[in-house]
């Protein structure tokens, strides 16, 4: 009798272990294809995160300027970029890797430049037109430095204009007591 139960067993187990083996193999092969969705899906959700705004960056956005609607979200090398409406003034607004603000741009007219700063653009740059007005506003409670046209510059409100003259186009800085000085060439 005790043979018999032993031999039951095992036959048992037997079984078990060949439909154990039987759905181990499916398994493996189902794990295979999950990890390898798994990977397609992390590798799209990087390449769409390289190319989105942080989820920081937007939160901060919307404490520092409220909910809008009309916003559009860049990330550009150095910075997240928010480019909107301001009191109907187009305005972008610069968030660094922790989210902060950095500051913001808008356009202007060479008429807002500091008198001084007109009148030093106007003689030492008499033979360039000027092709636009950038004014920068530094949010004075971030630290980072500010990237403009491919330069780096302590973050203080600036203006920058930008001069063409045939195919050559400077950009001059402004300060806000008119202050003119040469920052960079397209």
């Amino acid at each position: 009798m005790k043979k018999l139960i032993f031999a039951s067993a095992a036959f048992i187990l037997a079984i078990a272990s060949v439909q154990a083996q039987g759905n181990d193999a499916i398994t493996k092969s189902d794990k295979k294809e999950i990890r390898k969705e798994k990977k397609e899906e992390r590798v799209a959700l990087r390449k769409q995160e390289d190319n989105d705004a942080s989820y920081q960056s937007k939160q901060a956005f919307y404490r520092d300027f409220g909910d809008r609607q009309d916003v559009a979200w860049t990330k550009s090398r150095f910075f997240d970029e928010a480019t909107f409406e301001n009191n109907g003034t187009p305005t972008t607004a610069y968030y660094d890797f922790d989210g902060k603000l950095v500051g913001t741009t808008n356009m202007k007219t060479f008429a807002d430049l500091p008198v001084d700063g007109q009148k030093q653009i106007n003689k030492e740059y008499k033979d360039y037109t000027v092709k636009a007005v950038v004014f920068y506003d530094d949010n004075e409670s971030n630290d980072t430095d500010m990237v403009l046209y491919g330069n780096q510059f302590n973050g203080e409100d600036n203006y920058f204009v930008e001069l063409q003259k045939d195919n050559k186009t400077l950009i001059v800085q402004c300060t806000m007591n008119g202050l003119v000085g040469y920052f960079t060439e397209r």
